[in-house]
């Protein structure tokens, strides 16, 4: 089964307190398409890169059988975001993004990749959001995730994408400011309501929580870590591995059906994936896994998740 990817794909500049590094792949969808790619050969993604875009990252999403038919080249700058990192990891500051390509991109999904079965809608306006899904009438299973600043200034058309999908992915402060609601049980429960089939609350570094209906609920702890070098991307890396665990299951079935046990185990394979990314910059590690680095830390997290 198909995947298909939608969002940024950027350039990122980021400073810990350790270290700097600059030029790396960033961008929403490339973490999540980079993610996916794991679980099934059939990930197609769609985003806009400017004239600047380093063919490196390019080339690397492709080795890893990246379909890039859907990446529009521009001839203005990429998307770039540049950020600092403070000594909890948890903290950070945006010293500057610039839209560049971004500011009137109306996503374009060409025709020999729109019917893909399942459709991530990575970080991004919820116009281009709902832009994308247009376009892809043939998906099966719809999985979202979105920001603070699209709660911030396209509220209701945020509201709109909740109302078309079969998965909302969310942050906890995220997930407060939407719905209003300081205890995420009831956050939870109340992201439902807005139309989703089920919804994923992200905890960092303390995991993840699932929401199905009739009252389903999963909660599950983060694969623990000694060392954080950079947590950017970790949220889009859990969404790809989440998607593509889903597929490799064959847990999507004709018309868009998930059984909450299959939810839950793709959830725990988002949280894996999304453990190797904090480990270096970029998708440095990400982009190296073999399967059985993978394959490891899963049986690992089973056993500490055994009383």
């Amino acid at each position: 089964m198909s995947i298909l990817v939608a969002g940024t794909i950027a350039i990122d500049n980021i400073k810990t307190p350790n270290a700097e590094a600059t030029q790396l792949l960033g961008g929403s969808a490339a973490y999540a398409a980079l993610s996916a790619s794991y679980f099934t050969d059939d990930v197609r993604l769609v985003g806009i890169i400017g004239k600047d875009y380093p063919q490196a990252h390019l080339d690397m999403l492709a080795s890893h059988q990246v379909n890039l038919d859907g990446v529009e080249r521009s001839e203005a700058d990429s998307f770039t975001w540049t950020g600092e990192y403070f000594q909890n990891m948890n903290d950070r500051q945006t010293h500057s993004v610039a839209l560049n390509v971004l500011e009137n991109w109306e996503p374009k999904v060409p025709a020999s990749i729109s019917g893909a079965k399942v459709c991530v809608l990575a970080n991004m306006s919820p116009d281009n959001q709902l832009q994308t899904l247009d376009q892809c009438q043939d998906a099966d299973f719809v999985v979202a995730d979105s920001m603070d600043l699209w709660i911030e200034i396209a509220r209701d058309r945020l509201k709109d994408v909740l109302k078309r999908l079969d998965l909302f992915v969310i942050n906890d402060g995220e997930a407060r400011e939407l719905t209003g609601e300081s205890n995420l049980v009831v956050a939870g429960e109340a992201l439902l309501a807005m139309g989703p089939k089920a919804v994923v609350i992200k905890l960092g570094e303390y995991g993840a929580m699932l929401f199905g209906p009739g009252g389903r609920f999963f909660r599950v702890g983060a694969h623990p870590l000694r060392v954080v070098t950079d947590p950017t991307g970790a949220g889009d890396t859990f969404l790809g591995g989440l998607a593509g665990a889903l597929v490799k299951a064959g847990a999507v079935k004709p018309g868009g059906e998930v059984a909450f046990d299959e939810l839950k185990k793709a959830v725990v394979a988002g949280t894996i994936m999304a453990s190797f990314t904090c480990e270096e910059f970029s998708t440095r590690r990400l982009q190296n896994l073999s399967q059985a680095d993978i394959d490891e830390r899963m049986n690992f997290f089973r056993q500490i998740g055994e009383y």
